[in-house]
């Protein structure tokens, strides 16, 4: 099973460039985030005739929304509290014995005071969720943790560790909350699994950079964690690196890996 992430950051708008890259990486299970739309809105006819026939979508106007899409048979499931503001954050759902999640994490504004800035309190908020919803879930079954959950763990995951130490995505409160989580459901990073430090690993590249190549100045926001069981049954990790370059880009860029079932 090849199961994708990608904060697509508006799917009507970039509905073809998914199309592009499916027929490319040739994904299974199509997990996206920041889709922008409503649940009745979402471009159900166009994945169709990419090979979708299963969908779980979790929309929300204008902002927002997170949705799985498989070419296999998908049970939904309700997916764990994790934002006090409601907002459409989560879907989980169960494909071929194996729950997914589908998280997308506020990115928490530019201020890294909780007190100052309540976007970054509402982010911390969302992470000790995780922590408490995946102490309390470990163990229950096999798991894969994917989306965009904003933090950029680890300091071979920045272009500049000692640069981005105060900037929010790299902040040691963010860092240490998401650490936090991983090890309290008892996941494996399965980028770090396949690729180990001090390999620079980045999926998300600004757009306020007027040419992201040239200096190459990336985070790893975008991540796919899994229990154990499955993490010794993973193929492979990649980031499709590519695709950042192509006609009216997201900032982020697809991540895929492929479990051996």
């Amino acid at each position: 099973m090849k199961i994708a992430t990608w904060n697509i950051n508006s799917v009507r708008l970039r509905a073809a460039t998914v199309g592009r890259w499916v027929s490319e990486a040739k994904p299974d299970v199509l997990c996206l985030q920041e889709i922008k739309c409503r649940n009745g809105e979402f471009p159900t006819a166009i994945f169709k005739e990419m090979g979708f026939k299963h969908f779980h979508i979790v929309g929300q106007k204008g902002w927002h929304g997170v949705a799985i899409i498989s070419k296999r048979k998908l049970e939904p499931l309700e997916g764990p509290p994790l934002c006090a503001r409601k907002e459409a954050r989560v879907a989980a759902a169960k494909i071929d014995g194996i729950e997914i999640h589908n998280l997308y994490v506020p990115a928490g504004a530019d201020v890294p005071d909780p007190a100052l800035n309540p976007k970054f309190a509402h982010k911390l908020d969302v992470l000790a969720r995780m922590k408490r919803a995946y102490k309390k879930r470990k163990g229950d079954g096999p798991l894969v943790i994917v989306g965009d959950l904003n933090v950029a763990p680890g300091e071979h995951d920045v272009w500049s560790h000692k640069q981005l130490l105060d900037v929010v995505s790299h902040t040691p409160v963010e860092t240490s909350g998401l650490e936090a989580a991983r090890e309290a459901g008892g996941f494996v990073d399965l980028a770090r699994r396949h690729k180990p430090d001090p390999e620079k690993l980045f999926t998300w590249w600004s757009y306020r950079s007027p040419d992201w190549t040239k200096n190459n100045r990336g985070r790893r926001l975008d991540h796919i964690w899994s229990s154990g069981d499955l993490a010794d049954v993973s193929r492979d990790y990649q980031i499709h690196i590519p695709c950042r370059s192509w006609e009216r880009p997201s900032d982020h860029v697809p991540v895929t890996t492929t479990f051996k079932l």
